[in-house]
């Protein structure tokens, strides 16, 4: 429990110039050491840093990045939103920040710009906490993962503030470091203490929980902090874990659960050349007209697909992109993570993606790997894939709470027409790269990736995220039907 901790933490503590200078190096050595001993690690360490004294703030930092060696540390600091990180969800910043394995972060500031936002009454309770829930789901993700995530709060008391700027604006010296922002929050900190506390309490999760650190004293908030990454990271490098890593299991659905939403799928529905064209023309020209106007309003769009190998996923997103300006979107083909993308959390890469404000996202596989193919083949573990659903939920709800317009698509054919589509495409000579030796020994697991499919669309179909599955045997009755349900949800997203 925070509450209350923050005038508790305002104890005196202090640390001595000689004590100090006499800790330095054996501490430097051992951050050093201990940074050396990370680059080969599988993990990567996030630490945050916040507080209500700005200026403490900053010259910790400062005096991080002297300790540590800055080939392997990075610094971002979140103050004020830009223009960029304006048009994506607010996890966005945090997660586009995101250091790989073996390396370091120091993420600086954001916190306050919420309790700033809550107290002058931009932002309600009900804002407060929808921030916070996403806060929570992004550190239990990162944690999962493997991740050490070490999180410091440093409180300086109002009244200390205002001494040191006042004897500062009276001696001149260092005056410059201190402006509007710190006198607004040292005339206003006594009354905002519950809010901070408020906030400190919502973002801490197990394995994660802040630290409050005093900041009266500078070189005992320098060594506090300093020896407490060292000594964590020491403990994770060790093998040990430094807190019991969230495992969410009452969130874990049963492996042999049956599902039927792929067996009730009606596969002889067709459509005819003259009607194809004719409905084809009209809904691309629908779409072309909608596209316009959501870039107009700042709508982002994520058409998100999925389905068999040859179900037609490629022929679909042409139809879709055919009723497009070249410049509103982007088609992001989906392999396998690369070495650099095997080195972040899965959803990273997805994170970078996200479109901006009125631009258009096309995905030709997409997130549910994790779900599917990783689960399926095994390259992720029972934890990691049934993890997935509730981190994949999270993923699309912060999609939608933007504004963002979000379908999904699992175009579904018969396991004899998939055969069939290959035959063809070995006939083919610019088909023929299509077919690999492990599309044939996919179909051998059809019946797995069935349950997959079944089971990942009743634990992620939501009202602001709904899957459709389409009938994929003919061709054309997937490209209309598929260009249909982005025209109906534009329209009423656009209202």
């Amino acid at each position: 429990m925070i509450i209350g901790m923050l005038n508790a933490a305002a104890a005196g503590n202090c640390v001595s110039k000689e004590d100090f200078t006499s800790a330095l190096p054996e501490l430097r050595l051992g951050l050093l050491n201990a940074q050396f001993d990370l680059a080969s690690a599988d993990f990567p360490v996030v630490v945050i840093i916040a507080g209500d004294d700005r200026v403490g703030a900053n010259a910790l930092v400062n005096r991080l990045n002297e300790w540590l060696d800055s080939r392997y540390l990075t610094t971002q600091v979140f103050s004020e939103v830009g223009e960029e990180a304006r048009q994506r969800p607010d996890a966005w910043r945090l997660w586009t920040s995101l250091p790989p394995k073996g390396r370091m972060a120091l993420w600086v500031g954001g916190l306050m710009r919420m309790v700033r936002a809550h107290l002058d009454g931009e932002v309600d309770r009900t804002e407060v906490d929808r921030w916070a829930k996403h806060l929570r789901s992004t550190q239990r993700m990162l944690l999962a993962d493997g991740a050490l995530l070490l999180k410091y709060y440093l409180h300086t008391p109002a009244a200390t503030q205002r001494r040191r700027m006042k004897r500062a604006k009276r001696s001149g010296d260092e005056a410059w470091r201190y402006d509007e922002r710190d006198w607004t929050m040292a005339k206003s900190l006594d009354q905002a203490i519950p809010t901070i506390e408020m906030v400190l309490a919502d973002t801490s999760v197990s394995g994660a929980p802040w630290t409050i650190i005093e900041g009266t004293d500078a070189r005992y908030r320098d060594l506090s902090v300093a020896r407490s990454i060292l000594g964590s990271l020491q403990t994770r490098l060790q093998g040990l874990p430094s807190a019991a890593a969230p495992t969410p299991s009452e969130f874990f659905v049963d492996p042999d659960q049956q599902a039927t939403v792929l067996a009730h799928v009606d596969l002889s529905r067709t459509q005819g050349a003259k009607r194809y064209r004719r409905l084809l023309e009209d809904l691309q020209a629908r779409l072309h007209l909608l596209a316009d106007e959501a870039r107009r309003r700042d709508v982002a769009t994520v058409l998100a697909f999925e389905g068999w190998d040859a179900a037609g996923k490629g022929g679909a997103i042409r139809r879709l992109t055919a009723a497009l300006e070249a410049g509103d979107y982007r088609v992001h083909a989906v392999a396998a993570p690369t070495e650099e993308e095997r080195r972040y959390h899965y959803l990273w890469r997805f994170w970078r993606d996200v479109p901006r404000d009125g631009r258009i996202a096309i995905y030709d596989r997409t997130w549910y790997g994790r779900v599917l193919v990783e689960r399926v083949e095994g390259f992720a573990t029972p934890a990691e894939w049934q993890r997935g659903f509730d981190e994949i939920l999270d993923f699309e709800q912060q999609l939608v709470e933007h504004g963002t317009y979000l379908a999904k698509f699992w175009i579904h054919i018969s396991a004899e027409e998939q055969l069939a589509r290959f035959g063809a495409r070995e006939e083919t000579s610019y088909k023929r790269h299509k077919i690999t030796e492990e599309d044939y020994r996919n179909r051998e697991k059809w019946d797995a990736y069935v349950q997959a499919v079944d089971q990942m669309v009743i634990r992620t179909s939501t009202v602001g995220a709904p899957w459709h599955i389409i009938s994929g045997n003919d061709k054309r009755n997937a490209r209309v039907e598929v260009l249909a349900h982005v025209v109906d949800g534009l329209e009423q997203r656009l209202g």
